[in-house]
C-alpha cells in the first residue's frame, strides 16, 4: 500500500516538473485576433519565450544547421526539441528549423509576426534545373515562381514573389568576402516532394527557364512581403533532379552537408552580422 502510495506522489511530481517547464503562454483568455495568436502559437510551436528571440532570423529545413550554429556559439541551448520547430539563439540571431514544405513555411513566417523581426533568412538545399549548375553550388534568388498554392491565400497570383534587395545585395557581398561565385536567376517553389519520374512536370520546368526548384522560397518571399517582413534567401544546390543519376540519396545528401554546409550557414550568419553592425534597414518597400 506504502508502495502504491510513493508511485503516485512520483508520478505527480514528474507531472508538476513538466508543466513547470513548459513555457508560458503571453495570453490567458481567448485568442481572437492574429496577434494574440501568433504571440501564444510562437512559443508553442518552439519552446522559446517572446523575449528570447533575436530579431535577426535564420530559417532552415535541417538540424544539422541548428546544431552547428549552437557549437559556434558556446553551445548555445537548443529549445524546442520535443516541438515542431528547434531553435537557438545567440548574438542577436535566432536560427530556426522549421521543418519542410511550403505550408509550414508560411506558418513560421506568421508565427514571426510576434516578435516583428528585422531580416529573415532562408538558408534551404535546391534542386539544380541547369546542367552547368553544379552540387555545391550556390543561388541567390532574385525572385520564385509560386508554384506551390499555399501563397495565394496570402497574395493574388499576380504578386510576384520577390526578395528585399538590400538582404539579397548583403547576402552577394559576404559570398564574395568567401571568395565564392555563386548563381542567381529564379527558383520554382512546388508543393510536390516526389516528381523526379514525371516527365511531363520536368517538361514544364525546362520551359519556365528557372535556375532551380524548391519547396519554400516562394512561399516565404510572399508571406515576408504580406506581414511586413523583411526576407531574402541563399539556396544550396544539393542533387541534380532532372537526370535519373542525380535525384538525391541518403548517401548523396550527407556528402553535400559534410562538404558544404557549414559554409552555406557562416554566409547566412555573416551576412546578417553585416546588417546589425552597419545599422542598415533592408526594408526594400515602404509599407
Amino acid at each position: 500500500m506504502n508502495e502504491e502510495i510513493s508511485i503516485k506522489k512520483d508520478a505527480e511530481l514528474v507531472k508538476q516538473s513538466k508543466k513547470q517547464k513548459e513555457v508560458q503562454s503571453p495570453v490567458t483568455g481567448g485568442l481572437k485576433t492574429k496577434e494574440e495568436i501568433v504571440a501564444n502559437w510562437l512559443p508553442r510551436y518552439t519552446g522559446r519565450p517572446l523575449e528570447d528571440f533575436g530579431k535577426y532570423i535564420i530559417l532552415t529545413n535541417f538540424s544539422k544547421y541548428i546544431q552547428l550554429f549552437s557549437q559556434w556559439n558556446d553551445n548555445a541551448p537548443v529549445l524546442g526539441l520535443d516541438k515542431p520547430m528547434q531553435s537557438v539563439t545567440a548574438n542577436g540571431i535566432t536560427i530556426i528549423n522549421f521543418g519542410m514544405g511550403s505550408s509550414v513555411a508560411a506558418t513560421v513566417m506568421d508565427l514571426l509576426t510576434a516578435i516583428s523581426p528585422k531580416a529573415v533568412i532562408f538558408l534551404g538545399k535546391c534542386g539544380s534545373l541547369k546542367k552547368r549548375v553544379n552540387v555545391g553550388d550556390l543561388i541567390l534568388p532574385i525572385a520564385a515562381i509560386r508554384g506551390e498554392g499555399t501563397s495565394n491565400d496570402y497574395m493574388p497570383a499576380a504578386v510576384p514573389a520577390l526578395p528585399a534587395f538590400a538582404m539579397q545585395k548583403a547576402i552577394s557581398t559576404t559570398i564574395r568576402d568567401y571568395s565564392r561565385d555563386y548563381w542567381t536567376g529564379t527558383c520554382y517553389t512546388t508543393n510536390r516532394r516526389v516528381w523526379e519520374h514525371d516527365k511531363e512536370f520536368k517538361k514544364y520546368l525546362k520551359e519556365l527557364r528557372a535556375m532551380a526548384v524548391d519547396m519554400e522560397t516562394a512561399t516565404i518571399f510572399v508571406t515576408g512581403f504580406a506581414n511586413k517582413i523583411p526576407t531574402g534567401a541563399l539556396l544550396l544546390v544539393s542533387d541534380q533532379p532532372m537526370i535519373p543519376e542525380g535525384v538525391k540519396t541518403s548517401e548523396s545528401d550527407s556528402k553535400v552537408t559534410e562538404q558544404y554546409v557549414e559554409t552555406h550557414l557562416h554566409i547566412g550568419i555573416e551576412s546578417l552580422k553585416q546588417l546589425i553592425n552597419n545599422g542598415l534597414t533592408v526594408k526594400h518597400l515602404k509599407f
